[in-house]
Order: C-alpha cells, then sequence, then structure tokens
C-alpha cells in the first residue's frame, strides 16, 4: 500500500470513528468473535455483500450507505451484549439473527408498534443509537460540532445535545440521556 492508499485508509478509520464511535475494522471483528459469526455470514445478516463488508473493516470504504444496514448492526451489537451478559442464549441469538436479516430497519422512534426483539420497550441504549444514527445519516460529526458551536451562544441545552449524540460516544450519549429523563 502506498503513502496516498495509507492516507485514505487512515482518514476512512477516523471518520468511521466519528460516525460509529470506532472503526468498522473493530467494531465487526467485535461481532464476528461475539456471536461466533464468520466474515461471510455477517456480511449475509447485515445485507452486505462480501466485498463491501471487507471494504469497510480495511477501510477501502469509510461510510455504511444503506441507514437499514446501520441500524442491523446496532441491533446485532445489542445482541452481542445480550448474549455476553446470559440473557440471550446460543439458540436464541442464531434465532434473533435471522429475524434481524429480515429486517427493514425500522426506527423505534417512529411510533409504528416496533420495539425491542424482546417483546418490551426499547432499551435505553437502542434509542440513544436510533437518535446517533439519525444525526449521523444526516451529516458528518465535523458538520454537526460546526452546528452546534454556531447555536451554543442562543442555545447552549441544544448544542450540548448536537454534541453528544451527533459526534460523541454511545456511552456518553447513554448518560445524558439517562440523566434527562424525569
Amino acid at each position: 500500500m502506498d503513502a496516498a492508499q495509507q492516507e485514505a485508509t487512515a482518514r476512512a478509520r477516523e471518520l468511521q470513528r466519528s460516525w460509529y464511535g470506532e472503526p468498522l475494522g473493530a467494531l465487526f471483528r467485535r461481532l464476528i468473535d461475539d456471536l461466533g459469526l464468520n466474515q461471510a455470514r455477517l456480511a449475509a445478516v447485515l445485507g452486505l455483500s462480501a466485498p463491501m463488508l471487507s471494504q469497510l473493516m480495511s477501510g477501502q470504504r469509510a461510510k455504511i450507505g444503506n441507514p437499514a444496514v446501520v441500524q442491523r448492526v446496532q441491533a446485532l451489537q445489542e445482541l452481542a451484549s445480550q448474549v455476553a451478559d446470559g440473557s440471550v442464549s446460543a439458540g436464541e441469538a442464531t434465532d434473533r439473527m435471522e429475524e434481524i436479516k429480515k429486517s427493514q430497519g425500522g426506527s423505534v422512534l417512529t411510533n409504528t408498534g416496533q420495539t425491542s426483539t424482546t417483546g418490551g420497550a426499547p432499551t435505553v441504549r437502542r434509542v440513544v443509537r436510533e437518535i446517533q444514527s439519525l444525526l449521523r445519516s444526516v451529516a458528518a460529526a465535523g458538520d454537526i460540532i460546526d452546528a452546534a458551536d454556531s447555536l451554543a451562544p442562543a442555545h447552549p441545552e441544544l448544542a450540548e445535545f448536537l454534541k453528544v449524540y451527533g459526534a460523541g460516544r454511545t456511552a456518553d450519549a447513554v448518560a445524558h440521556y439517562e440523566g434527562h429523563q424525569s
């Protein structure tokens, strides 16, 4: 790989970090490990071609263009955490992955009756990720920060919201969300 390719890859990974909280290679490798998948199976569940998954993982491509795929990634992350904490068995995880694969990426923010796959209300983390996904599908993190900075003098709370959800880490956004529930 020449210097220009290395620079482009580094730039793509930094964009991924700002959009998704970490480079997609690390995120996808963790999902593969946590859910016992291989790259081909992960690509199938997400609705991506194997070459596209590989390009996203290697930093040859920066952004997932399809919002439904982003939502499937988020659903798999939530599933992986449930497998890790023991609340979902390996067998249940396999069934849930089939549900995720078939999903069209419906938003928990629209009141269509869709909730988390456990049948109850969506988790705070899932709601936060929906908000992050929506903001990040509209603008890049740097643009969101610029917008927040211009809003800050007149609307500091709105500026904070944009920064936390549009450019921050999911854990910080979850803390912000929980701190604003009353």
